[in-house]
């Protein structure tokens, strides 16, 4: 899968940086997935999963999927070069910025629902009335492209005792998971969620997949009230814990990734610094995947304004 990935993409950085570390108590890493093309870490899998269904369905003409944003960056821009049409329904409310990349790398957008949950059932409803293939937001082919950044943050810095990842649908979580198996590594696997949308967290408690009457947090990445039950079982099987940050607390690592290496970051991608933040680093050696830095220019100024 990093073989396709880098046809197109280079490796992203990661970078200990003195006061990041200074902030937290720890040596802190920080795995740079908002320097992607698309700002974060979904363009892999976009990648990995067009190449893929071009060997498989050879006649497909275009899919169609849902995001809240950055799975349809990716699916755009991989649909682009592989010469397939792109149909993507993302909720009401979505954040503005996304949608304007998702259309100028050429997908035909939809709004559709209140969440990214109706988006999917409208979604797969699309797809069966103008015969596209139905493209899942959690797929192995989507895992096997992103568990790439994690190859790459491992081999680069393989005695890090802990890495705290975001929680979306699950690719990020259990391609970390993945990687770290096949390089034979003990990295403890903290996975983040937001207090407002935390199914992953109760279904982690609960030891089976919990839904939420609602997602409600301005983590846009991290906005999901269904868990995928795949990505579940591979989250109970190699992640020590699942813990709950605050917007509040989001907003506050978001500055702090500003004040402290003058990099963007969005809600999801500010959440593991949040959660660590909320630990203590205890003076361990630890990773940190900025996932993303496509955050709406309103938030951001309301996360340094607030500082």
């Amino acid at each position: 899968a990093a073989e396709i990935v880098y046809r197109h993409l280079s490796p992203t950085p990661q970078i200990n940086w003195p006061l990041l570390s200074r902030r937290c108590g720890a040596e802190v890493w920080v795995k740079h997935e908002n320097h992607n093309p698309t700002g974060a870490f979904k363009a892999r899998g976009g990648l990995v999963y067009m190449a893929r269904l071009r060997a498989r369905e050879p006649d497909c003409e275009g899919v169609a999927t849902a995001t809240r944003g950055n799975h349809g960056q990716s699916v755009a821009l991989a649909a682009g070069l592989a010469g397939l049409r792109a149909v993507i329904v993302v909720p009401e409310g979505n954040n503005a910025d996304k949608n304007r990349a998702m259309e100028a790398l050429g997908a035909e957008l939809i709004v559709r629902g209140r969440d990214f949950d109706e988006a999917a059932q409208h979604a797969a409803g699309l797809a069966a009335e103008r015969g596209l293939h139905r493209m899942p937001a959690f797929h192995a082919d989507l895992l096997s492209g992103v568990a790439s950044y994690s190859l790459e943050l491992l081999r680069a810095a393989p005695n890090l005792d802990r890495v705290y990842v975001p929680i979306g649908l699950g690719s990020g979580i259990c391609g970390l998971a993945c990687a770290r198996a096949a390089l034979g590594l003990e990295t403890e696997i903290v996975g983040v969620v937001a207090a407002g949308a935390d199914c992953y967290a109760r279904s982690f408690e609960a030891g089976a997949c919990v839904e939420t009457a609602a997602a409600d947090t301005l983590a846009d990445g991290l906005a999901v009230r269904a868990p995928n039950e795949t990505a579940l079982s591979i989250i109970l099987a190699n992640v020590s814990r699942v813990t709950r940050v605050s917007d509040a607390e989001t907003l506050r690592a978001i500055r702090h990734y500003f004040t402290d290496t003058h990099n963007i970051a969005e809600g999801a991608g500010a959440a593991p610094l949040a959660a660590l933040l909320q630990d203590g680093g205890d003076g361990k050696r630890v990773g940190l995947i900025l996932s993303g830095g496509n955050i709406s220019s309103g938030l951001y100024a309301r996360a340094l304004g607030e500082g």
